[in-house]
């Protein structure tokens, strides 16, 4: 496979290269030239800016239709599409100011539009700012985002949940490329660290039509760091500190391009000692470090555009159980402990035709997971190896309606060494096609799509049948069909409303279907059940959004029906000290959503008030609540913008205050949790010294130092606290 990959990459290279150009000059509403505005090519990974005179230019394009994005900060996004590239095109292009955030180009959704164009409402955040939050950890970022929470075991290992779905109902994307780690375990994280990625998309509710079994509850779509501009070579280096874990953080990247090739490289280190709760203890063997890697490189002309991604990732986690106990500043993990070590290696390519494009993905991902009781000696160790791939081919456009119709799979293996088995030897194969439709007319889009999957899954016997840790041979196949409905239009000039109606489904994974023993990050004894079936959902989403000059409001709503939801419940039965849990179905529903707006005062232009609350309520078919439902939080953030001088340029300074609501909706072995508030501190900007500029971030989260339990954290049912007061301190070099 990886002769092939490089053969393919290098046999594209003889291509014959393009002649098509375009060029143009950028301005704003008074016609005066814009420097340093971002003009990129996405399909092409291809960018430039805007000289001081605002003219740009792009050269060796493919012919057909071609999608520019115009970005500059303080001024709107302008997304332009190109019809049919001649040998020769100017486009001029009027930049708006703008107060609010950019309309953004928006990837994990089939077509690539800009948000406002968008018939599912998807959410984008930078990494930047939530960095500038002063997050430690990328999913601690995730979790500022309204709909989007995480199962935490204390600051190293968090797992996302979006609208109270977690665990394999949720598909984590990076690179393109589906991210498969054993992430049915509630101790096991992302694996994914946020040095070399640019942004992050959620689509909160069932993609399974883009993305089959396993997108159920939605998706986190993690874009990567672009490329350099053409004819340009970067430096970055940043570096953060964290004071109530005595952590650092380091990353070094640099990335070059030609007119055709483009090369990047980006390595970060991550080390913490053990966090500390509001009255200065230490929650022991909490600390963790890690080493990340990543590197790419492309190349595009007239015919297509191929990129070649890798992505090490070694995490070295300490797993707490003996609460608050040796106090030490140690940043050595102790045990028992955890090792995972991740590749991800992707290959993307797009091949431009006359009138329309095919759009192919290739995925690798090994994932190898060792735990270590008392030495070093590893008495679990599972090897997940996943070969992903993904096919899209665009049709020409016909009229106003765009379609395009797509083949996706996955070939997957899992191996154990240990002497201990969570889950056995298995193979896990996936196929599905799809097609899905957009048409546009004047403010209106309507968006419908159709999709077929099979997953089949075969498992080795294991053990003595009967005892722990033994498992029966089983094969099984899971078919299912999905669709999704979607219009958006404008109500009015700034109203906009959003109706989305769409179906999902996941096969239960091998621990719901096989396990027979002690799974330790849940200290409880689990059995499996092999005739589970597929779980199989519908969600109407609403989405109704007033945007002005000064002001935005929104208010999303959804209701999600899941015939055959898979939980665990307790039997009543002991077992070595564990209570046995068996894993069992029932509908259930869960409904809520999300409500917020945004106010810039007139004549107050350095002003910022932002306010969001969410909501969801998880129940099964006989009332009962459904387990791991996040509590209701409402965040209220006021930010400035502000230049001193000439030395501080894109200012700000920010007051947060997040509160969470009392949780006393659970299930019958959740206990109830009260609420708390967080108040956050921020202030940051770009610092001009001379020659010298750098960004720098002083974050203060938690800085009253409250003493609070959240619902998901796994360390609740020993009642630890989490994290107190942390100051966040970094900076970053562009060289």
């Amino acid at each position: 496979m990886k002769k092939f990959i490089i053969a393919l990459f290098l046999g594209f290279s003889a291509m014959l290269h393009a002649q098509n150009s375009i060029s143009g000059t950028v301005t704003d509403m008074k016609s005066q030239p814009i420097k340093g505005v971002s003009v990129y090519a996405s399909e092409l990974h291809k960018g430039t800016t805007t000289d001081e005179n605002g003219k740009y230019a792009l050269t060796n394009l493919p012919n057909g239709k071609l999608k520019l994005t115009f970005t500059f900060i303080g001024f709107g996004t302008q997304n332009k599409t190109i019809t049919s590239l001649q040998k020769e095109n100017t486009l001029d292009v009027i930049l708006e100011e703008t107060i609010f955030e950019m309309d953004e180009v928006i990837v994990s959704t089939a077509f690539n539009k800009i948000q406002s164009q968008n018939v599912m409402k998807v959410e984008h955040e930078s990494i930047k700012n939530m960095q500038r939050k002063g997050t430690a950890t990328l999913i601690e970022g995730l979790a500022t985002i309204p709909g989007v929470s995480q199962v935490s075991t204390g600051t190293s290992i968090g797992k996302p949940v979006i609208r109270g779905l977690s665990g394999n109902r949720v598909l984590v994307y990076s690179q393109g490329v589906r991210i498969e780690n054993q992430q049915f375990g509630d101790e096991h994280g992302l694996g994914l660290n946020d040095s070399g990625i640019e942004s992050v998309e959620v689509i909160k509710g069932p993609a399974s039509l883009l993305y089959g079994s396993d997108a159920l509850g939605g998706v986190l779509y993690f874009n990567p760091e672009k490329f350099a501009d053409a004819s340009t070579f970067k430096t970055n280096f940043s570096q953060k500190y964290f004071s109530n874990t005595l952590g650092s953080n380091s990353s070094l990247g640099l990335k070059t391009s030609t007119d055709n090739w483009k090369f990047l490289a980006r390595g970060s280190y991550n080390i913490h000692s053990d966090y500390k709760i509001a009255d200065g203890e230490r929650v022991t063997n909490t600390r963790y470090n890690e080493t990340d890697f990543k590197t790419g490189i492309g190349y595009s002309n007239a015919k297509f555009s191929s990129v070649l991604r890798y992505n090490y990732n070694d995490l070295d986690l300490g797993i707490p159980e003996d609460g608050v106990a040796e106090q030490t500043t140690s940043k050595k993990t102790g045990f028992p402990k955890q090792g995972v070590f991740n590749h991800l290696l992707s290959l993307n390519n797009v091949f431009f035709f006359q009138k329309s494009k095919l759009d192919v993905d290739l995925g690798y991902v090994a994932n190898d997971r060792s735990e270590f009781e008392d030495s070093d000696v590893a008495v679990l160790h599972m090897k997940l190896k996943t070969f992903n791939y993904d096919a899209k081919y665009h049709l020409p456009i016909i009229g106003e309606v765009e379609t395009i119709f797509g083949i996706q799979g996955m070939h997957q293996t899992n191996t154990n060494s240990g002497e201990e088995y969570l889950i056995p030897d298995a193979t896990t194969n996936d196929f599905g096609f799809f097609g899905t439709a957009n048409y546009e007319w004047k403010t209106n889009v309507l968006q419908a799509g159709l999709r077929f999957d099979n997953r089949k899954i075969t498992t080795e016997a294991y053990g003595i049948p009967g005892e722990e840790g033994s498992f029966e041979a089983i094969d099984k196949s899971y078919d299912s069909f999905n669709a999704s409905l979607g219009y958006k239009t404008n109500l009015a000039d700034d109203l906009t409303l959003r109706l989305n109606l769409a179906s999902g489904f996941r096969a239960p994974n091998l621990a719901e279907l096989t396990s027979n023993g002690v799974h330790e990050g849940t200290n409880r004894y689990e059995v499996g059940n092999s005739d589970l079936e597929t779980e199989q959902n519908v969600q109407t989403d609403l989405n109704l959004e007033y945007r002005t000059d000064h002001f935005e409001f929104f208010v999303n709503g959804f209701y999600n029906h899941v015939n055959n939801y898979i939980y665990t419940s307790p039997t009543g039965i002991v077992i070595d000290e564990n209570a046995v849990f068996d894993y069992i179905q029932n509908d259930a529903k869960l409904y809520g959503g999300e409500i917020g707006l945004h106010l810039h005062p007139h004549p107050l232009d350095w002003l910022h008030y932002e306010t969001s609350f969410e909501n969801v309520t998880g129940k099964k078919q006989n009332g009962d609540y459904l387990p791991l439902i996040p509590a209701n939080n409402w965040n209220n953030t006021i930010r400035t913008e502000f230049k001193i001088k000439n030395w501080l340029e894109d200012g700000f300074a920010t007051l947060n205050v997040s509160t969470t609501f009392n949780q006393n909706n659970v299930s019958g072995f959740e206990t109830e949790s009260n609420g708390y508030s967080l108040v956050n501190l921020g202030f940051g900007g770009k610092v001009k010294l001379g020659k010298i500029a750098f960004d720098v971030n002083l974050n203060g989260n938690n800085v009253l130092d409250k003493r609070y339990i959240a619902h998901l954290s796994r360390l609740k049912t020993d009642r630890i606290p989490n994290i107190g007061r942390n100051v966040v301190l970094g900076v970053n070099f562009n060289l």
